[in-house]
């Protein structure tokens, strides 16, 4: 007889009839998971109401710890084990009222037989929608079928229809008409500068400074060096632990230079060093952020990078202040000068560092193009990814809240002297630190998201519009979402609300502006012409350059 220790393999149980089985992805921070337990309660009860009312019954997959004090799946192991005990061929809903890190739920989806559903909450204080779009990219990356479902409260005819849909078929067919492959470019200047600029990173070269890859679990950030390498791009990849070390090199008197240099150009720093630290901004931490900007500019000169991304969570957050006041610097152009260690060299002047924030690498790609576009067209290469965070009706268009969690470039807002930094909300900052935010400026903007679908590298590339708002609804605006945060209210050309939510394969967006229409279709075809040439699938999103589609 063998002594081998054979395991025993784990049987699923069997599906109830007309059940749908209910999972909820949290957050790893513990204070933010018990902070949004009872909006997330609700959304499921809204949600299994409306199933209800179909027919079906809604059983929660897992239960409520109560040493935690929330129900949220709020790591990979949980989720794991939580899946082990869903029938593998039970229809699935994965309801968000939060944002959630993918990874937690990705190895059961992987492997779950059933047809899936990803339903969200469409609202601004609670953006379950946003993490209802990192997990549909990340799904998308992965190749596992599911579909998409959202509401302001479960109950308008758009989502029962929908719903219904779902439960009758196993899958929604959503209206993406606004979308059309690239067709042929006809020859102009912009399709040649883009092709060349191809070719110049083909034989050059690009590297990105990568501090700890995958942040909160957005799988769907992650691009394989085997796609991303045919096109001349390359990883450094580093660790936050070198820039902490590198920070603790930057004198005090370097980071109070920077702070001087904002002053004089009129930046608001929002300081109180008496009041409550977990909820006052304080000059230590800018102090602290000051330094980071120069180390990170540093690090870069060492590795000769062409774009900087910064993890921060979960890695830098209880040791140092936010990353986003640094992130927001580095991507304009207009920057407090940040010497080498020997003081002999300003690093990088007069040009902008793009930054990915949260270590996005289709933000990555997308901000190195954009920069080596606009720049070679003279146009303000500034550029920063934003979260599509939330929206509503205004007179007659739906205005997108684009909310980047902490730091803009400052020429996005009309300069450093409409800029504030307040300080970051303690429950996902500890540390605090200070953003760069304000109200971005009216104007012309090109917008894209690069994604891995299908084995392969896209992009969909579209035009908008940052529209002037009273201040009043601005506000009500920030209200809604985070007050201390940049916001840019935008409206894109030719792509409805639900158009957008069913397509984007992500939760973030990279914009750019052009100081007016025509120069924003011109660069939109010199940045599609360019991504072409690198091998990538473009595509074209609402109501783009006529000449082009």
């Amino acid at each position: 007889m063998s002594t081998y220790l054979v395991p025993e393999i784990p049987v699923r149980p069997a599906a109830e009839p007309h059940t749908l089985y209910v999972v909820a992805s949290g957050d790893l921070r513990l204070t933010t998971n018990v902070k949004t337990w009872g909006m997330q309660q609700q959304v499921e009860a809204q949600f299994a109401a409306a199933a209800n009312a179909l027919g079906w019954k809604v059983t929660r997959a897992h239960g409520v710890d109560p040493v935690k004090g929330h129900g949220f799946i709020d790591n990979q192991r949980k989720g794991m084990d939580v899946f082990a005990a869903i029938p593998a061929d039970a229809p699935l809903v994965v309801v968000e009222a939060v944002w959630q890190y993918s990874h937690h739920v990705l190895a059961g989806l992987r492997d779950h037989q059933g047809p899936i559903l990803l339903a969200a909450n469409f609202a601004g204080d609670f953006p379950g929608l946003v993490g209802m779009a990192n997990l549909h990219g990340s799904l998308t990356k992965a190749g596992v079928a599911h579909s998409t479902i959202w509401s302001k409260d479960f109950t308008d005819e758009w989502f029962t229809a929908k719903l219904q849909e779902w439960l009758a078929t196993g899958a929604i067919v959503h209206d993406t008409s606004h979308v059309r492959d690239l067709p042929e470019l006809p020859d102009s200047a912009e399709k040649r500068l883009g092709e060349a600029l191809a070719a110049e990173l083909k034989a050059k070269k690009a590297i990105l400074a990568v501090f700890d890859e995958g942040c909160m679990g957005m799988y769907n950030a992650i691009i394989d060096d085997e796609l991303l390498n045919p096109a001349g791009i390359y990883k450094e990849r580093l660790s936050q632990s070198a820039l902490v070390a590198e920070m603790n090199k930057v004198t005090d008197a370097e980071a109070a230079a920077v702070r001087a240099w904002l002053d004089e150009r009129g930046m608001t720093f929002h300081v109180d060093n008496e009041g409550d630290w977990k909820e006052c901004l304080t000059d230590a931490q800018l102090t602290s952020q000051f330094k980071m900007y120069i180390a990170a500019l540093r690090i870069a000169d060492d590795f000769g990078a062409d774009a900087v991304g910064i993890q921060y969570q979960q890695g830098l957050k209880d040791m140092v202040p936010a990353s986003d006041l640094a992130e927001g610097l580095l991507n304009n152009v207009e920057r407090p000068p940040a010497y080498s260690r020997e003081g002999d060299r300003v690093l990088f002047d007069g040009k902008a560092m793009p930054h990915f924030n949260e270590v996005d690498e289709g933000v990555a790609v997308d901000a190195v193009v954009t920069n080596r576009v606009w720049t070679a067209m003279g146009l303000d290469p500034a550029t920063t990814l934003h979260d599509v965070r939330w929206g509503d009706d205004w007179e007659d268009d739906f205005v997108w809240v684009l909310e980047i969690s902490g730091s803009v470039p400052a020429s996005h807002l009309g300069g450093y002297a409409n800029a504030h930094s307040y300080r970051q909300s303690y429950y996902y900052f500890p540390l605090g630190g200070g953003t760069l935010a304000g109200v971005s400026k009216p104007g012309e903007i090109v917008w894209s998201r690069v994604f891995i679908m299908d084995g392969a590298l896209h992009v969909d590339l579209g035009r908008g519009t940052c529209i002037e708002m009273p201040e009043a609804e601005v506000q009500r605006r920030l209200d809604s979402t985070n007050p201390e945060w940049p916001i840019m209210n935008a409206v894109l050309h030719g792509v409805n609300r639900d158009q957008l939510m069913a397509r984007h394969k992500a939760n973030h967006m990279n914009v750019a502006y052009a100081p007016d229409a025509a120069s924003a279709d011109a660069a939109l075809i010199a940045k599609a012409a360019m991504f072409h040439a690198m091998g990538y699938q473009v595509h074209l999103a609402g109501d783009v350059v006529p000449a082009i589609g």
